[in-house]
């Protein structure tokens, strides 16, 4: 009877802890295709589960962060549902491959489609330039039911604290990559260099041996001939006898 209690105990429990962590595993999250390096460009997903039973997700908003401003942000299509992308003036204008810059992307909105119950939806963006000083970026979201629910994506988890109950998106930022479009350049050019003197050295060997071949059979040809002569003259010595 007490293994009974203990049992029906820890399956109460377990289900306690598995409805109470739930919607934690079901938040609007985002993830790099790949590796998104400090400093470089990066496509990055937005995954948006459908968390109600009794409705469907019709809209996300994605706010960018002011302090961190990305001046190239690229929607990829998805289909049955429509992007805008919103910018806004920079207070410091910021310079990108030698030009300019005075306005980033501060919103991207998707509408028209429809998540419905069980199922989610993905919405990829190609950004950049990302950020060189900090390890992070955090994109504070909002998600709309078609019952008029609106759910806001947009705490920020806190060290050494539990996991808020709407966390927003947060995209982790990898070390930056040591070779950049110069230096690629570069080391192809010292490549094709190593390559052309390997070339030529080959070349050389190649005409190096071919000589000495052509050496051996002329001194092979010489020791034929000077054979034959011999054997002439041996032959003529023997008729005048």
């Amino acid at each position: 009877m007490k293994t009974s209690r203990v049992s029906i105990a820890a399956a109460i429990a377990a289900g306690s802890v598995f409805v109470l962590s739930g919607p934690a595993f079901a938040h609007v999250g985002v993830q790099p295709v790949g590796e998104a390096a400090k400093g470089g460009y990066a496509t990055i997903n937005f995954k948006v589960p459908n968390e109600r039973d009794n409705a469907s997700t019709t809209q996300l908003e994605v706010n960018f962060p002011i302090d961190q401003p990305l001046t190239s942000v690229m929607p990829q299509d998805v289909p049955g549902w429509t992007v805008t992308v919103e910018k806004s003036k920079l207070d410091k204008p910021l310079t990108v491959h030698g030009k300019q810059i005075n306005e980033a992307v501060t919103k991207v909105t998707w509408t028209g489609g429809k998540i419905e119950p069980g199922k989610f939806q993905q919405f990829p963006l190609s950004v950049g330039k990302l950020p060189e000083s900090v390890d992070q970026m955090v994109f504070k979201s909002i998600q709309t039911y078609d019952n008029g629910e609106v759910v806001r994506w947009i705490e920020e988890a806190k060290e050494g604290a539990a996991e808020p109950q709407n966390p927003a998106p947060v995209l982790k930022l990898a070390a930056p990559k040591g070779d950049d479009h110069h230096d690629s350049g570069a080391k192809a050019d010292e490549a094709k260099n190593a390559d052309k003197g390997a070339e030529h050295g080959h070349d050389k060997a190649a005409s190096e041996h071919g000589s000495d071949t052509t050496a051996r059979a002329l001194g092979i040809a010489g020791i034929v001939v000077g054979l034959g002569g011999v054997a002439f003259g041996i032959a003529s010595r023997r008729r005048s006898a």
